[in-house]
């Protein structure tokens, strides 16, 4: 029998839920997209993923890269896409500014947690992120099997 996928927000794209995993998340920020059209035509058609993506700094400016965005064969016709390339973030010189002093002198990194739409236009969902290291990573996970079987303790009683 096939697995249930969970159910999403109606406005949520994608989710990289390893970025849950790996780091510990300690404070998020929204950012835009500047997407391209045939990248919009394939967000709203749900073919875009997050695993392995993260922000860089550029010149002051904010860059997704490893978003990995399908092209469709009809969306597409006249253009030659790329996938993978960098798409720019979209934020406030303020939020640019704080997150650019955490990155480079407090040693965190910057993860895409999700995309989602937000009045018609695509956002991202950045995590400011600390790495977490094997023996944390084993206790998220302990941690979720007794949530996981108390749920189903509960249930079954």
């Amino acid at each position: 029998m096939a697995r249930k996928q969970p159910k999403r927000p109606p406005n949520t794209i994608a989710v990289n839920k390893k970025a849950r995993f790996d780091y510990f998340i300690e404070d998020t920020f929204e950012a835009g997209l500047e997407l391209q059209g045939w990248e919009v035509k394939s967000l709203r058609a749900g073919k875009g993923q997050l695993t392995e993506s993260y922000v860089i700094f550029r010149d002051g400016e904010g860059w997704l890269l490893g978003a990995h965005i399908t092209p469709l064969t009809t969306a597409s016709t006249h253009v030659n896409p790329d996938p993978t390339r960098t798409r720019k973030l979209l934020m406030h010189r303020q939020e640019l500014d704080q997150l650019i002093g955490l990155v480079e002198r407090k040693g965190y990194a910057l993860v895409a947690l999700d995309l989602h739409w937000k009045k018609g236009r695509a956002k991202a969902l950045i995590g400011l992120a600390k790495g977490k290291k094997q023996h944390d990573k084993r206790a998220t996970e302990k941690d979720r099997d007794w949530q996981r079987d108390k749920a189903r303790i509960l249930k079954a009683h």
